[in-house]
């Protein structure tokens, strides 16, 4: 909850509260109504139950439905809140059901805090939390810690305040319980500002903020900056008050959370109460009012009236000003405000002094002086408690490592007793067990030189398939063309044929030329991963200019069959890859595609994002291929030499370095085809993270 939880009354809104009230209701109707819908969802349920042949009052979800109903009548029905929690405990018992007892027991608490009985709600949460303690409950022991030390908080005792809140957050710590941390760390940070200590109480407010970010969790974030909206306010830091109360302002709308919304509200008319700029801290004041006309909250109440009864002053409506300072002085009283009725005592004597009712105002003022020499007082009493609290904290720390610290000694000097034995031990064994050991040695020597041998062997074969599958592509298609080429070109210089019929090989000389050159550059790669091993170099890469470039290289192989190729890849296409491997993949596959689409085809390169990688594919109008095909292309061990449509010949290696290409990529490759319907090639790429971006 807030640090200070505020409350409202109804008062007649300005020209400017009239103005603004249809929009207001829009935002907030859903407000008025949430609460209403979840009390009807659990009676609902209780009715259900209850209804239900052979029910007992016993039954521990029957109990448990009561406590939730219970908890979510505070602040809206604290007679309900009462009954229930008292009908929950009594069943508890009844059932010897602890859970639903401690549960009970920590609403109770909640109960006579909201009504400033601090005695009853400290025996509450005490018992509470014993229970908690011996059923070893984390979330239910952590809520009644920090509820208990709020309490004391309440009362002025800072030192058992803090003192409380220091254990719970260590054991919200040992839980690894971040929600916990997140709540008492606040608590802690506000028992700071309550000091005045705004520099403190912003250094516990940030360590908030940075745990709120592990939890990704808006609301608590929210809760964060609406209190700090508070602190920036009365250091007059508004621009960074008014940015942390709109960012709250706008989660706690769009959740519903009518609690926290009107407190968020009220803050902001703080601040513009601060400002001076009377008229709108009456509209944001006005706006908490009408959400806080469904809430039970005595202790919320004070500062909303205080900021009316200021604001109405500073608008010089004395006599509304006078009615709210003294509703915001008589609930102060009731529930023990010191601070609560210093100020409503400064606004009357400033009303009263206008009056010139010198008389009342003097009463007023001799008040005034007495409670804020009284605060002045308990102030540094509570500031030295504070301060002793904490210390004596560190020093119960400081003494457990201490002892800790004499604890380890001890170990360590049993643990040296038992080495010194160990070693004479191993002494003793080593000289027994000396020549096994020299022999395990001997063999072990042997053993790895066989693994090399049989190492050796194995990359020897390797090396020998390597050379007869380069002799054997050298050999079958690259032999074949430039024989044709030679045979040629001695028929030319043999004047067995004129220039005018050599001319008309030319297209063909040309297109055996660029599938000598594909095919040499394929096999230059393809023989440096095999022999020399493949080295990948990743960095960022554009897969729309690797496509876009190969489109432009095989464009007019494409417009010779007339092929249309189409990219779809969208330009943020940025992967970690070697740029000069994947251009060849990509190269690779537009080609084959080419080779195998008849005239008028199409060929398609699209792009899928996944959530680590890019999915790439090249899909063409193809011949297509059968399952047994599609199962051979990508081994190793396989040489598949194929026509095209045109009859371009191919090396049958493409496909294989594409595969170890990509996978020397962290990808993977496969395909999907149809006979006479198309082929569709994929393969993927990891996606360029943004540190190798910043790398880079």
């Amino acid at each position: 909850m807030p640090r200070i939880k505020t409350y409202a009354l109804n008062f007649y809104p300005n020209w400017l509260t009239r103005a603004l009230l249809p929009l207001f209701l829009c935002v907030c109707a859903p407000l008025l109504f949430a609460q209403q819908e979840k009390n009807d969802s659990l009676l609902l349920e209780i009715r259900q139950l209850t209804s239900q042949k052979g029910f007992s009052v016993k039954d521990t979800v029957y109990i448990d439905l009561l406590n939730e109903l219970a908890t979510a009548q505070r602040f809206y029905n604290t007679d309900s809140l009462l009954s229930l929690s008292m009908k929950a405990l009594a069943h508890s018992k009844a059932a010897r059901y602890p859970l639903g007892e401690s549960k009970a027991l920590l609403s109770l608490g909640d109960y006579y805090s909201d009504k400033g009985n601090s005695k009853e709600a400290i025996a509450n949460y005490r018992s509470s939390l014993e229970i908690a303690k011996a059923l070893h409950h984390e979330h239910l022991l952590l809520r009644a810690q920090n509820n208990l030390a709020g309490e004391y908080g309440y009362k002025g005792d800072y030192a058992n305040a803090l003192n409380g809140y220091l254990e719970g957050l260590e054991i919200a710590e040992k839980y690894q319980n971040n929600k916990m941390r997140s709540i008492i760390t606040e608590n802690i940070a506000s028992l700071y500002a309550s000091q005045k200590d705004y520099e403190q109480a912003l250094f516990f407010y940030k360590k908030v903020k940075r745990i709120n970010e592990t939890l990704n969790d808006e609301v608590s974030s929210a809760e964060t900056f609406a209190n700090m909206a508070s602190i920036y306010a009365d250091m007059q830091e508004m621009d960074y008050a008014m940015f942390n109360i709109n960012s709250s302002i706008s989660v706690f709308e769009r959740h519903n959370i009518k609690d926290w919304l009107a407190y968020a509200y009220e803050v902001k008319g703080k601040i513009y109460l601060k400002q001076q700029k009377f008229d709108w801290a009456l509209f944001w004041y006005s706006q908490s009012e009408m959400l806080h006309s469904s809430l039970e909250d005595n202790r919320a109440e004070i500062d909303l009236l205080n900021g009316i009864a200021e604001t109405y002053l500073g608008l010089q409506k004395d006599s509304i000003s006078q009615r709210y300072a003294i509703k915001a002085f008589e609930i102060s009283t009731k529930i023990n405000f010191t601070e609560g009725r210093q100020k409503c005592a400064k606004t009357l004597y400033k009303i009263h002094k206008n009056k010139q009712d010198y008389a009342a105002a003097l009463g007023y003022h001799e008040l005034y002086q007495q409670l804020s020499d009284t605060i002045s007082r308990i102030e540094n009493q509570k500031s030295l408690s504070l301060l002793k609290t904490k210390s004596e904290h560190e020093k119960q720390k400081a003494e457990l490592i201490l002892q800790n610290e004499k604890e380890l000694a001890t170990q360590r000097n049993y643990v040296n007793a038992a080495l010194a034995i160990l070693l004479i031990f191993i002494v003793v064994t080593y000289l027994v067990h000396r020549s096994e050991k020299i022999q395990k040695n001997l063999n072990e020597e042997l053993r790895l030189k066989t693994e090399i041998l049989e190492k050796n062997e194995i990359e020897l074969k390797s090396i020998n398939e390597t050379k007869d599958k380069l002799f054997s592509i050298v050999a079958h298609d690259l032999r074949g063309p430039i024989g044709a080429f030679q045979g040629l070109l001695n028929l030319l210089r043999n004047g067995e044929i004129k220039n005018s019929e050599f001319m008309d090989f030319i297209p063909k000389l040309a297109q055996d030329i660029d599938h000598i050159s594909f095919t040499l550059n394929n096999l230059l790669s393809w023989g440096q991963a095999q022999m020399n091993g493949l080295i990948t170099k990743p960095s960022i890469t554009s897969i729309d200019h690797l496509v876009t470039d190969n489109i432009n290289l095989l464009s007019e192989v494409a417009t010779n069959k007339s092929i249309k190729l189409v990219s779809h890849i969208a330009e943020n296409t940025i992967a970690w890859t070697d740029s000069d491997q994947i251009d060849i993949v990509i190269r690779n596959l537009i080609s084959n595609a080419i080779k195998f689409t008849p005239s008028n085809g199409l060929v398609t390169i699209d792009s899928r994002e996944m959530n680590d990688y890019w999915e790439i594919s090249v899909k063409d109008t193809g011949i297509g291929m059968d399952r047994e095909t599609q199962e051979k292309i990508f081994h190793e061990s396989s040489y598949i030499t194929t026509y095209g449509t045109d009859n371009e010949k191919g090396t049958g290696l493409g496909l294989s370095l594409c595969k170890e290409m990509v996978e020397k990529n962290n990808g993977m490759i496969w395909v999907d085809s149809v006979p006479q319907q198309g082929t569709c090639f994929y393969f993927t790429v990891p996606k360029a993270k943004k540190q190798y971006q910043k790398a880079s």
